[in-house]
């Protein structure tokens, strides 16, 4: 207790720090309440605010903070700009023209950045359009204003919206602590878990729930352990050896030194996750357009429900299947190899080369089976957590995309954090020096 209070005094301490920790919280701070603004022309009294708590809808609600459900001015959050981002980033994984302007450093950065804020922009007024059908629909029609007026003016003021969460995010990625998007992503989640967490308390102890408050211990001793699993998930990394050679230079000599590749256990983060709910929403989406099929409890039926066995086992080995898919495409064994021999570098005991790259692949190979494993039962938690009884809103936590961004963001920010304490000689937030890893892309995050 005492070397927690003395590294908060620490923080304190450092000027540059606090006020990079206070920016940040405020402008969460407006983020946040503005997520409580409603869209012009909408009375939040004619909402169902139950409507948007499946399916996907439910997760970009979560996402959002709950935004999504109050028709706020911030219902889109940030989404938007992490679909561009995930566009952007295929696209410089496949197409030459983007590569090569990945390859151009700094410039080539800024371009990519201005051509992820246009397909913000776009991605959002399409989303806009199908957000206002859906408002349509929850408040049965029951619209203040002209429809086409609506349709017009929520358009243009849910895209502003989300332009503004894209500056919030990337002001406090610029003068506050770790990766602003992310931040507010995990704003959003963590702003609806003390709701989720009173429902639960209540439904064990008032509501008639079987266990009690007994229950309620273990469960949350159980979150508590999965979270450590998770982290160890997203820190697990293997170093692969490597040796540079020397060269002398003049009177200096340069190289000589022993390093290592670090390599992820799950590279890839949460996309995988992402990906194949992506592809499980689709029966479900059939079955909105053709309910008849829902009845009998059929294969559609089956599929459409994220509970079933048959949609948890199919989910588990897509998971599976776009982890080693998407670990292929951002990892590159042949590029790492030639990189390595250009400067000099190599792996003791193995040829440089080709020999290399099939060694580096080899070992891709062999921690992503874990990993994929891993990521695959915690991506399918949250369902086993509904069939034990927990409420729907709480069991997400349990798993999935939720639970890996929190925990992976909070380990960036705490990395930003020590970073600061060490560079001004003071302890960090551990006993024995720096030990805490961040992942503070967009890509690995989210």
């Amino acid at each position: 207790m005492n070397k927690l209070i003395e590294t908060l005094g620490n923080i304190w301490k450092i000027k540059d720090l606090r006020d990079r920790i206070l920016f940040t919280l405020g402008l969460i701070l407006i983020y946040r309440v503005g997520s409580f603004v409603v869209l012009p022309g909408i009375d939040p009294a004619v909402l169902d605010n139950t409507a948007g708590n499946q399916g996907i809808l439910g997760i970009i609600n979560m996402f959002a903070g709950g935004a999504f459900n109050r028709a706020s001015v911030f219902a889109l959050g940030i989404m938007p700009y992490i679909s561009a981002s995930i566009v952007m980033q295929l696209l410089g994984l496949a197409v030459p023209y983007f590569q090569k302007m990945q390859r151009e450093g700094e410039s080539g950065r800024r371009r990519m950045n201005q051509i992820t804020r246009g397909l913000t922009v776009v991605i959002t007024a399409v989303q806009a359009s199908a957000y206002v059908k859906f408002l349509s629909f929850i408040s049965g029609g029951d619209i203040l204003i002209n429809p086409t007026l609506f349709w017009v003016s929520t358009t243009v003021i849910l895209t502003a919206g989300t332009v503004f969460c894209m500056w919030l995010g990337e002001k406090i990625t610029d003068r506050g602590i770790g990766n602003g998007i992310s931040l507010l992503i995990m704003a959003g989640i963590i702003a609806t878990l003390p709701g989720a967490l009173v429902a639960e308390f209540n439904g064990r102890l008032l509501g008639g729930g079987t266990g009690g408050m007994i229950f309620f211990i273990i469960e949350m001793l159980i979150l508590g352990l999965i979270v450590m699993a998770t982290i160890l998930l997203v820190q697990g990394t293997r170093k692969i050896p490597v040796q540079y050679a020397k060269r002398i230079v003049g009177n200096k000599q340069y190289g000589g030194v022993r390093n290592y590749i670090p390599l992820k256990v799950n590279i890839s983060g949460v996309m995988p996750i992402i990906f194949a709910q992506a592809f499980l929403f689709i029966p479900g989406t059939i079955a909105q357009a053709m309910p008849s099929r829902l009845e009998g409890g059929g294969l559609l039926a089956q599929f459409s429900d994220f509970t079933s066995w048959p949609y948890n086992i199919l989910m588990f080995l897509m998971v599976m299947l776009f982890t080693y898919f998407y670990t292929a495409l951002i990892v590159n064994p042949v590029q790492m190899a030639d990189d390595l021999k250009r400067n000099n570098g190599f792996i003791p005991g193995v040829k440089p080369g080709k020999k290399t790259a099939e060694f580096i692949d080899t070992i891709m190979s062999r921690i992503t089976l874990p990993g994929s494993i891993f990521l695959a039962f915690v991506a399918i938690l949250p369902a086993f957590a509904i069939m034990f009884g927990i409420n729907q809103q709480f069991a997400h936590f349990f798993g999935g995309t939720s639970l890996l961004i929190m925990v992976a963001v909070v380990l960036d920010t705490l990395q930003q954090i020590e970073s600061h304490l060490l560079m001004r000689h003071y302890d960090g937030l551990t006993k024995s020096g720096s030990k805490i890893k961040g992942r503070s892309s967009i890509g690995a995050t989210v």
